[in-house]
């Protein structure tokens, strides 16, 4: 699955929103965006290719994963 800006981008928008007034506001925009990019970094998948050799000869293996 290919990475989602907008939601990101909404994710951002509405921390900044949520801390107008807050007393903690700093804390809470710094937690909201951290949150919002660990979201949006593990909403990817990775395909990987890896090659190697063992005693029996070359091996390759294709596979697609999460990040996490």
């Amino acid at each position: 699955m290919a990475l989602d800006k907008t939601s990101l981008k909404n994710a951002i928008k509405s921390a900044f929103q949520s801390a107008i007034g807050s007393e903690t506001a700093e804390e809470d925009v710094s937690q909201a965006i951290a949150d919002a990019i660990d979201t949006f970094v593990k909403s990817g998948t990775v395909a990987t290719t890896v090659v190697g050799t063992l005693p029996s000869g070359p091996v390759a293996a294709t596979g697609t994963g999460s990040v996490t």
